[in-house]
């Protein structure tokens, strides 16, 4: 199944989910390399200083060829800083555009942005119209299920998404403060999903091909958008594209080649200067690949240097991983 939005089709309806300090080109281009994904997302960016970003530059917007399509994801928290910040996703060639609406994190909320923002529904209306004024891409939001459970405001606030002009929505299926650890409330996606005639995505605790499966019988939702455990397992895009899409099979997955081109490619498009903080992020959830994972993270993040962490690496998957593995 392909979604299709005006001239973007997503195929297949598997997403990648804007993530901080890991969702970068480095990341993005491992998994088109891999396959099976439909849309990637930038890490989250800020409106105002959008418009004064040098793409060449700037390691949030640095991005190689084939990193299509990819959605730019917006953080705002004022109407007026819209218009200017789309201005210049048109300029870097965003294939979408996405509103972040849900993120809890206390730096971000004293902004006023992510699900600060969401609290305030006029304030909301105001961001997604002067979005949808703005461009023509295809313009999606994520959310999360709202500050408590309450289907009368979850509701209410979706539909008024949808009738400013959404295109799709994207729903993580927990509450505002509620931690990773919680199980995702696919239920409450399914609701969305009724309520809704725009289509909808599924986040939150997909893991595996069976999570995968589970996410969308119970949800019924059009497509589902990977977090977490993209860093960890980025071949787990190709994996639900074969099991559930029909997309081509894996036959093997050599970790340690994958970690390898992780670093090649941040070598070759990052200043220096952030090489090394990229690679200890990625290698928190890298390593739990391994059941003695967690010894390669904490010497990874002790290392110094990029090539002291790759002395560190290479002893790890001598001792741990020999070469390639079985697909999944």
């Amino acid at each position: 199944m392909d979604l299709k939005l005006g001239n973007l089709t997503i195929s297949p309806p598997l997403v990648l989910a804007p993530m901080v300090g890991v969702g970068h080109s480095a990341l993005r281009t491992i998994i088109m390399e891999l396959g099976g994904v439909g849309l990637l997302s930038t890490e989250m960016l800020g409106a105002r200083k959008l418009p004064h970003s040098n793409p060449l530059y700037d390691p949030f917007l640095i991005k190689g060829d084939m990193e299509h399509p990819l959605s730019y994801q917006m953080l705002v928290a004022n109407p007026e800083d819209v218009a200017p910040a789309m201005d210049a996703l048109h300029r870097l060639g965003a294939d979408a555009v996405d509103l972040n609406l849900g993120c809890p994190a206390p730096t971000v909320r004293r902004t006023g942005a992510g699900s600060k923002l969401a609290e305030d529904s006029d304030l909301v209306r105001q961001v997604v119209a002067a979005a949808r004024r703005a461009t023509t891409l295809p313009l999606s939001a994520k959310i999360r299920l709202g500050p408590e459970l309450s289907e009368e405001k979850l509701r209410a606030f979706c539909l008024m998404l949808e009738g400013e002009g959404l295109d799709y929505l994207t729903v993580h299926g927990r509450l505002q403060k509620e931690p990773f650890v919680r199980r995702a409330r696919w239920e409450w996606i399914a609701k969305v999903k009724e309520w809704l005639t725009i289509p909808v995505i599924a986040n939150g605790g997909i893991f595996s091909v069976e999570d995968a499966k589970r996410c969308l019988e119970i949800s019924g939702a059009d497509g589902l958008m990977i977090g977490r455990a993209a860093p960890a397992t980025p071949w787990l895009f190709a994996e639900i594209a074969h099991a559930i899409y029909g997309g081509p099979a894996l036959a093997v997955i050599d970790r340690p080649a994958i970690y390898r081109r992780f670093v090649a490619i941040l070598e070759e498009r990052f200043p220096p200067g952030r090489h090394l903080g990229r690679l200890k992020e990625f290698s928190h959830y890298f390593s739990k690949n391994y059941p003695f994972g967690h010894h390669l993270a904490m010497a990874i993040q002790r290392s110094e240097s990029v090539a002291g962490a790759m002395e560190v690496a290479e002893a790890f998957f001598a001792r741990h991983d020999r070469g390639a593995g079985l697909a999944g």
